[in-house]
């Protein structure tokens, strides 16, 4: 069976930087399992997958813009400290945040004490770096109906509602 729209498959995988840092992988652990055609995954990783069967391994290079986007200084922007409230914030520091484009993870980048003032940045953590993945497809299955319904994998190794 071969990776395509509606079918379920699982892979291993390892995430490089430009690098060869390694960013992110499933080593050690389960399979990633998506469905195919559902957005799942980043776009790019999801049709060089399309047409592959378990055993299938591979090597997917993703350019920024079809990654995680560019980088985009308008998503840097300073807020008022008073809006943490009595929470300490450091920089680093992650936390959920609804904008103007919906809900994402922002980054403490910068603290402006004399402002008064917390830099964050809406950026995804690899916007605007090119991705490198290994890949190796262990399975490839047809999807269940409620797992067509409800858009993404269900049971072992998926989403459990």
């Amino acid at each position: 069976m071969v990776i395509s729209d509606n079918k379920v498959a699982k892979i291993h995988y390892t995430l490089k930087n430009q690098g060869g840092e390694v960013m992110d992988s499933s080593e050690g652990h389960e399979p990633l399992a998506y469905l195919q055609g559902a957005g799942n995954i980043l776009e790019g990783l999801e049709s060089a997958l399309a047409g592959k069967q378990a055993g299938d391994k591979l090597k997917v290079s993703i350019e920024a813009a079809e990654g995680y986007g560019e980088y985009d200084e308008s998503l840097v922007q300073p807020v008022p400290l008073e809006q943490f409230g009595e929470h300490q914030v450091e920089v680093g520091m992650q936390f959920h945040a609804d904008t103007a484009i919906g809900p994402r993870i922002v980054t403490i980048i910068a603290i402006n004490e004399e402002e008064k003032q917390v830099v964050i940045d809406a950026n995804h953590a690899l916007a605007g770096e090119d991705l490198f993945f290994d890949v190796e497809v262990v399975e490839v299955r047809d999807a269940t109906q409620e797992e067509l319904d409800h858009g993404h994998v269900h049971g072992p190794d998926g989403h459990e509602h």
